[in-house]
């Protein structure tokens, strides 16, 4: 019970260090990252006591109440893990999180697909191991069992499918700003093309 306690209080300084929006802990109480951290140390307790069914419907409550955060009851995270926003965040069954890991919205650590895992060894890793430190910016997807080592940095829209060093920086490329042409070099849309342009934009 104590551990317990310790971790929630530990959490909830871990929120209000990492999220400038977070003025206290009484406010950090609000935070998408902490139900979902919360319920997932109960759900992989129970998971892997062999209670599976009643894990996964409490990792299926906690997606519906943060907006999104999918965390397998499989997963094991380490300590003063940070989801920030939370939305749209999905970490897999056999994936391995480390202490201190900042993970930003729309972050996926997947698997390859069944048409590979289905050829794995029953009880080998499918997803990504993360280790201590590691920042994994908005939109990056890291997918198998590759390993991300200490203080490494998965930069925002990248694709990992390959182990990275500790360290290390992956990067994505940056958007490339064309200039606007000039008046005479514009070419007119089709009417067809300009009026499928339009749909959606009410």
């Amino acid at each position: 019970m104590r551990r317990t306690i310790a971790r929630a209080k530990e959490d909830l300084a871990m929120i209000v260090a990492r999220d400038p929006s977070i003025g206290n802990r009484a406010e950090a109480l609000l935070h998408p990252a902490l139900p979902a951290l919360w319920t997932h140390r109960l759900a992989h307790g129970l998971h892997t006591r062999g209670h599976r069914r009643i894990a996964r419907l409490l990792a299926y409550l906690a997606r519906a109440a943060t907006g999104g955060i999918e965390i397998h009851p499989g997963a094991s995270l380490g300590r003063r893990v940070f989801i920030d926003h939370g939305a749209a965040v999905v970490i897999g069954e056999t994936a391995e999180i480390g202490d201190d890991v900042t993970i930003f919205h729309q972050v996926t650590l997947g698997a390859v697909g069944w048409w590979r895992d289905n050829r794995r060894e029953p009880a080998a890793r499918r997803h990504p191991r993360v280790g201590d430190r590691v920042v994994i910016g908005t939109n990056a997807i890291v997918l198998g069992p590759v390993t991300v080592g200490d203080d490494a940095l998965v930069g925002a829209g990248s694709l990992v499918v390959t182990d990275v060093p500790a360290g290390a920086r992956v990067l994505a490329p940056v958007a490339e700003i064309v200039p606007r042409p000039a008046p005479e070099d514009r070419v007119e849309p089709a009417p067809s093309l300009r009026a499928l342009a339009t749909f959606g934009c009410w």
